[in-house]
């Protein structure tokens, strides 16, 4: 048995943030209780919890470990490590590996592997036949294999009919659909917003068109067809409105907001150089707030890093030429704290509810996972909601790619458990 004591518990499903006592055992909460009133505490093992607060385990739907095929980037072990550290014990794998997770084969690989780590890794398997948008994937025998979503990520689905298509196979199975919204036709250098970055590196860059174009037609396909869509790492106002629209007329539609565009703007890519590059870009102040205003008001439910983990060459290219993506899992908790919760946008229970609760939801494991409630799953992250701390040049990942190397943040990760183990402690 493991006693959390004199911790401050925000839970997302009841909405509150009330001091008490965790017990937990067998894997499962087994006991909350007011602080210090715990029956059992003279049979467990002890973490004093006062001044910190405990939050369901976080839960990041968007993540890229690189294995197999990449792994000189990151690997699944590292990735795991990574994730508990920021206080994750669930991750979604995204399936954009070498080779791509479209086969029964890939999937159990990385399901297997997986399961050797501390935590719950996740995977989606592929909309399309190696990512080529062209043959739809045997999603049934998939599912089967144990696949918790599909997504074709870091790779838009142009053709609309099978756009389509997966929408309603995906409704009939009764799992979500992620998008990664970006039309090539509107991307001349990607990753740099086309305006103030672009006209800086002098090139053509991202033009918000083509993520507004997409996700207008996603949504409009998702109220058609009932399926559950996910707008993946959402980046400007009018696509922020686009589903606030689509929701309002019922429809199944979801959308995450990466650390990254919460916290920064284009003067980062600047600033930064490839550092900040991503797709989708960051965008103007306007774009970051109406991001900020669509967690506020329900409109993005999740809140998810693309942890994309790339190497020091790699990123050492030039701005045309580097890869796109940073790394976030050490670091998100940490920013959203700084720039949601310490501004007053959202209480310790709101910001679990779009990192851990909402999550789940949208994967189907919300009846034990997500929350802190007698039965669920023993998953918790304990964190100091005061702590400054200055962002460090090692981690846990492999990869070392991103702009926030220095910058003080609030908020740190002391401990997290999973499944009643503690898998990491500062």
């Amino acid at each position: 048995m493991l006693l959390i004591k004199n911790v401050t518990i925000a839970d997302p499903k009841s909405m509150t943030e009330v001091l008490g006592d965790i017990l937990l055992k067998d894997g499962k909460i087994v006991e909350i209780s007011g602080p210090n009133e715990s029956r059992n505490g003279e049979c467990a093992e002890v973490i004093d919890g006062t001044g910190l607060v405990a939050g369901p385990g976080l839960m990041d739907v968007h993540v890229h470990f690189r294995d197999p095929g990449l792994t000189y980037k990151e690997d699944i072990y590292t990735g795991a490590r990574a994730a508990a550290a920021g206080g994750f014990t669930t991750v979604v794998m995204m399936a954009n590996t070498k080779p791509a997770i479209d086969s029964v084969e890939t999937l159990t690989y990385v399901l297997e592997k997986g399961r050797e780590t501390g935590i719950h890794v996740e995977s989606c398997a592929t909309v399309t036949v190696g990512m080529k948008g062209q043959q739809m994937v045997d999603m049934e025998a998939l599912k089967a294999a144990g696949a918790i979503g599909f997504t074709d990520d870091g790779v838009p689905i142009v053709e609309e009919k099978l756009a389509r298509e997966a929408m309603a196979e995906t409704a009939r199975l009764q799992v979500p659909i992620s998008f990664h919204e970006e039309h090539p036709m509107f991307i001349s250098n990607n990753g740099v917003n086309c305006g103030k970055a672009s006209m800086y590196f002098g090139i053509g860059g991202s033009d918000r068109q083509a993520e507004i174009c997409m996700v207008e037609r996603d949504v409009q396909l998702a109220l058609e067809t009932g399926a559950s869509m996910n707008v993946q790492h959402i980046s400007s106002s009018e696509a922020v409105d686009l589903v606030r629209g689509g929701k309002a007329q019922g429809g199944a539609i979801w959308a995450e907001a990466t650390p990254h565009h919460i916290a920064l703007t284009e003067n980062a890519v600047i600033a930064h150089g490839t550092l900040a590059k991503m797709n989708p870009p960051l965008r103007t102040e306007s774009d970051r707030l109406a991001i900020i205003q669509g967690l506020v008001d329900g409109t993005i439910d999740l809140i998810a890093t693309d942890h994309a983990p790339h190497s020091v060459e790699e990123k050492a290219k030039d701005i045309t030429q580097a890869p796109s993506g940073i790394i976030g899992l050490e670091t998100s908790l940490a920013l959203c704290i700084t720039h949601l919760v310490e501004p007053g946008y959202m209480n310790h229970a709101k910001l679990m509810e779009k990192m851990s609760y909402n999550p789940a939801k949208l994967y189907h494991l919300e009846e034990s996972r997500g929350h802190i409630s007698v039965g669920a799953d023993a998953d918790l992250v304990l964190y100091d909601p005061k702590e400054v701390w200055t962002v460090g040049e090692k981690f846990e990942s492999k990869a070392v790619n991103t702009p926030f190397v220095g910058e003080t943040l609030t908020g740190k990760v002391r401990y997290t458990i999973c499944g009643g183990r503690v898998v990491y402690q500062a």
